[in-house]
């Protein structure tokens, strides 16, 4: 699929009555070929699979909701019509004329809406920068990375700050770092171990660099109306616009969470009301404890606490490449009909991969890539944690699980917690930024208080997915992000 492409709108294609439609309907069905998506409004572009919009709304093309219009790429117009005609000669065999000529009247109408033919600007996957750092030398690349994190750098030694300049700097420098991170990658996939990560080691360090300085902002700008009001506008429905937004939210959240514990009162009015508001959702996760045993420090091993520094930058690259292992062709925030279960799942295991084989990048940012969609072990959920927690079982049947969140790395190894905390916090991040994404096609983006109020009906009270005090927590982030925003 090329970046432009002619395009024909979808109402056009299929008339609003017409019988020829289910033939076509069949034949786009059975091609898999996917729908244009142009928001008038913003400008925004999207290719979604037809097959999740139309078992979605039946014609949904002809009662477009949120401003979108729907279109076929040129290309994909004339697959179509090629097997429609192909179809029609088979017609000929096996229907009377009369029907025959009918459908063929119909083909004729279409076609002549090829007059109707206009110009659209595709921008899907990673977006159609891509392409230009795909050809980037590795040396460019690297200064790309070194240029942002001196460009960070004076924003951090500027005084007042310019809030405007602040958020284009952060979403284009995150922006520009996920790009480089992954056309990288991707070059020295097929090295050997030894030989990708010294081709890599440069892009590691610059990146980590650079994450230090961009981590300082966001904690510094935290509560900036301009930067967290814009954030969601300044995406264009990528994967790489995702991976920004869930890197700065996620990054201000931790900061929020360790400015929160970090007050003498906090952590107390957890454990007063851990009793009555928490202790029966954690009671199915360590079964072999008794009710009454299921305390804070239960949840958290070594208590509840604020992250440190050296793991507080950690667990931001962790969130910068979370989703490095991603194709292009998914479209994961559309709803669970709207991706391919086991290419999704492929995603975590490739980037879990890539990062621990082609780089050396720290063993948590890696965990982070691998274990952000555990969901608590739920059927829903995925992840190398949990088959590794299957073979630890089998092979010490007496061991148990006596924690369900470690900050550090040495009780997840020797499987003493259920989760990793910087992975159920960027889980917790991920399902916000998907339900409340306005680029979103499947369905209409929710308001925050709509989404938090799914999050807890899905994700918690149906079934424990992911973490009740730090979802909690999250939700006072966002309340006081909106009340900041409404000053």
């Amino acid at each position: 699929m090329t970046e432009k492409n002619m395009a024909i709108s979808l109402s056009k294609v299929l008339p609003d009555g017409q019988s020829v439609n289910k033939e076509y309907i069949n034949i786009i069905l059975e091609e898999d070929i996917p729908v244009l998506c142009l928001n008038r409004g913003s400008q925004k572009k999207r290719l979604m699979p037809f097959k999740v919009l139309y078992d979605n709304n039946g014609d949904f093309w002809q009662k477009p909701g949120g401003g979108w219009e729907y279109y076929l790429t040129g290309d994909d117009y004339k697959k179509l019509k090629e097997k429609a005609t192909a179809a029609s000669a088979g017609w000929n065999k096996e229907v009377p004329k009369a029907k025959k000529t009918a459908k063929t009247d119909k083909l004729t109408q279409v076609n002549k809406d090829e007059e109707e033919l206009e110009e659209i600007e595709v921008e899907v996957g990673y977006g159609k920068e891509y392409k230009s750092f795909a050809q980037m030398s590795t040396e460019e690349k690297i200064e790309c990375l070194n240029e942002n994190k001196r460009m960070l750098l004076d924003l951090l030694s500027s005084k007042p700050r310019d809030e405007t300049k602040i958020t284009e700097t952060l979403v284009n420098t995150t922006k520009d770092a996920a790009l480089v991170n992954h056309t990288i990658i991707s070059e020295v996939i097929n090295l050997t171990d030894e030989e990708a990560k010294k081709a890599t080691q440069e892009m590691v360090d610059s990146t980590q660099e650079m994450v230090k300085s961009s981590a300082q902002l966001i904690q510094e700008s935290i509560f900036s109306n301009e930067l967290m009001n814009t954030l969601v506008k300044e995406s264009k429905g990528t994967i790489i616009q995702h991976m920004t937004r869930v890197y700065i939210n996620g990054i201000a959240f931790i900061s929020y969470y360790n400015k929160l514990v970090s007050a003498s009162s906090a952590i107390q009015k957890i454990r007063i009301k851990f009793a009555s508001a928490y202790r029966k959702f954690y009671s199915p996760l360590l079964p072999h404890m008794h009710l009454e045993d299921i305390d804070l420090e239960s949840v958290f091993c070594g208590g509840m606490r604020a992250v440190p520094p050296d793991l507080y930058f950690k667990w931001a690259v962790g969130f910068l490449i979370h989703d490095i292992g991603k194709a292009s062709a998914i479209e994961y925030h559309e709803g669970e009909a709207a991706y391919d279960r086991k290419i999704v799942i492929d995603h975590v295991k490739q980037g879990y991969k890539s990062i621990t084989t082609k780089t050396n990048y720290p063993i948590e940012a890696a965990l982070i890539t691998g274990y952000h969609h555990e969901y608590y072990g739920d059927s829903d959920g995925y992840g190398y944690f949990r088959a590794y927690l299957q073979r630890y079982k089998k092979d010490n049947p007496q061991a148990k699980q006596d924690y369900c969140i470690a900050y550090e790395l040495e009780p997840m190894m020797d499987y003493q917690a259920l989760a990793y905390f910087p992975a159920k916090v960027l889980e917790i991040v991920d399902i916000f930024d998907s339900l409340t994404d306005p680029n979103r096609v499947y369905r209409k983006a929710m308001l925050p208080e709509d989404a938090l109020k799914m999050m807890r009906e899905e994700f918690i009270e149906k079934r424990p997915k992911i973490d009740i005090i730090l979802f909690d927590l999250f939700s006072s982030f966002i309340h006081e992000k909106e009340a900041q925003a409404a000053a």
